[in-house]
């Protein structure tokens, strides 16, 4: 075969398998074009979800800013929606609210709780009570977006509320700060109602002097036998607890009366027993007035 042939022939085998080539690239370029247009495809529709989930949840904002508002049923009718959507907008809306506050109820703890006026946060109730007895109820009202904050309350103002929050974790725990808070007020409660048991039940004993928290106490009872004055002086440094940290016995004239074994017992009965029923146990046994 000469050089020319030889030429030819070489040619031909090369456009052959030019077009051999040409022939496989198509396909896959074809289904590259299909996998880029399902993309496109599902980013479109992925977007018009995105599109619809806004436009519902600002309808839910709404209607839930007009429940909390107690608007009545025109208010809603601007929304521009029919009957049933209109209605299952309002469900849904509803749904978010009771979220929200099992949200709440689940970091406090189990506290009743009721929903403040404007929707922001909730109205936390906390009672107080003593010997089975239910007694005051303090409200405080926390806002819970866009961080825990108090926004009112009416604890008394000699409980340290702020530095209560300070120490605690307040943001991240607040149950722990509530649990601290209720042994403060159960503690002052049930001191008051100490307090108020000596001065109904024991009127011989004369409560010479007491403080607002009721954290201190001084008494002034009679020994009949020697009949001598002793002053019972009572110190709750522990404001968390309802009975005293220290006791003082004092008797009259430097009488070494409060020394005595028996009053040792009672002096320590005095640590670990409510006032008002050890003064009836010192009564009964004629040892007071």
């Amino acid at each position: 075969m000469d050089g020319a042939s030889a030429t030819g022939v070489m040619s031909h085998l090369s456009l052959l398998e030019a077009k051999t080539t040409g022939r496989k690239a198509q396909p896959v370029q074809r289904s590259r074009v299909s996998e880029l247009r399902a993309e496109v495809e599902a980013l479109s529709a992925r977007r018009d979800n995105l599109k619809a989930e806004i436009e519902t949840y600002k309808k839910l904002q709404k209607i839930r800013s007009l429940m909390d508002q107690q608007s009545t049923h025109e208010d809603e009718e601007e929304l521009g929606e029919d009957s049933e959507i209109l209605e299952l907008l309002r469900l849904m809306a509803r749904h978010e609210q009771l979220k929200d506050l099992l949200y709440a109820h689940h970091i406090i703890g189990g506290y009743d709780i009721v929903k403040t006026h404007q929707g922001k946060g909730v109205c936390l109730l906390l009672t107080t009570s003593y010997q089975g007895v239910f007694l005051e109820t303090y409200n405080l009202e926390i806002d819970l977006k866009p961080t825990l904050r108090i926004s009112r309350h009416n604890v008394p103002p000699f409980i340290p509320l702020k530095s209560l929050e300070e120490q605690s974790s307040f943001q991240t725990d607040l149950r722990t700060f509530l649990d601290v808070l209720g042994q403060h007020l159960n503690a002052f409660a049930g001191r008051k109602q100490q307090l108020k048991f000596v001065k109904e039940l024991h009127p011989s004993v004369e409560v010479m002097e007491s403080n607002v928290l009721c954290s201190k106490l001084v008494m002034m009872f009679t020994v009949p036998t020697e009949k001598t004055a002793v002053l019972c002086s009572l110190d709750y440094t522990d404001h968390t607890k309802c009975l005293p940290t220290r006791v003082v016995l004092e008797s009259e004239d430097n009488e070494a009366l409060p020394d005595s074994p028996e009053w040792k017992n009672f002096h320590s009965l005095l640590m670990n027993t409510p006032v008002h029923q050890v003064l009836i146990t010192m009564k009964e046994m004629g040892i007071i007035v």
